[in-house]
């Protein structure tokens, strides 16, 4: 009994190895900031690059959005992607990279707090699959952010993913933006995003823009500064 017993611990230790070491795919690689020192800020924005983008790319954005009270934070993914497959495959395809992934919103997430900036003062967004990663991360962590940017993105899985998510965004803004016509993301996909948020209680904005192509385009921006601005403004519980 006692060698059965010992065989099903060295098992559990193994999948917890396994897990754990599948945690520290993404992480260790460099975080990037611009704005306000997160120390002095009054929010928060953590920006997700797209595939075989960068960190340093998606950055760019926080001169758009022009906030001098937000501290803008961008993590890199390893290799430049946080996931190998295409966001409707098989979620099991793409682990164990996906799940370092959302592992690591989670914590940037916490270390924002800890800095003092409620999560009613921190934005989420990303372009392409890292709008994806934002969108699955407030999905299976919902609970009332300052916002979310769904840049041409989506929700992650195939078109049968069970959508049963747990929590509530308390009426939290979101954007979700992308092209009538895009080659990497259905808009079916779009459009199921937006419900998925909606039904957690997240106050969406869906925009559809007719031969937009993969890209952010200037309404987008300025809809992402009016909603990062209204985080700054945001009051804390």
């Amino acid at each position: 009994i006692a060698r059965k017993a010992m065989g099903k611990q060295s098992e559990r230790q193994k999948k917890e190895n396994a897990m754990h070491a599948a945690q520290e795919i993404h992480q260790g690689e460099a975080l990037y900031r611009a704005g306000a020192p997160l120390a002095e800020a009054r929010a928060a924005v953590i920006l997700l690059h797209g595939r075989g983008a960068t960190a340093h790319d998606i950055l760019t954005l926080a001169a758009e959005l022009d906030e001098p009270h937000v501290a803008f934070l961008a993590p890199q993914a390893a290799g430049n992607s946080w996931y190998p497959y295409s966001f409707l495959q098989p979620i099991e395809r793409n682990e164990p990279e996906l799940s370092s992934a959302l592992h690591g919103v989670a914590g940037l997430v916490a270390a924002v707090e800890a800095a003092g900036i409620p999560a009613a003062r921190i934005v989420l967004g990303g372009f392409s699959q890292g709008a994806c990663l934002a969108a699955e991360f407030v999905a299976r962590h919902a609970r009332r952010y300052g916002g979310l940017l769904v840049l041409s993105g989506g929700v992650i899985g195939p078109p049968d993913t069970p959508r049963t998510y747990a929590g509530s965004l308390d009426g939290m803004p979101v954007l979700v933006g992308c092209s009538d016509e895009d080659a990497h993301i259905p808009l079916s996909r779009v459009q199921e995003t937006a419900d998925v948020l909606r039904a957690l209680g997240g106050d969406v904005t869906l925009q559809v823009y007719a031969g937009m192509g993969h890209i952010i385009n200037q309404d987008e921006i300025e809809r992402a500064r009016a909603l990062v601005q209204a985080a700054v403004r945001a009051k804390a519980d």
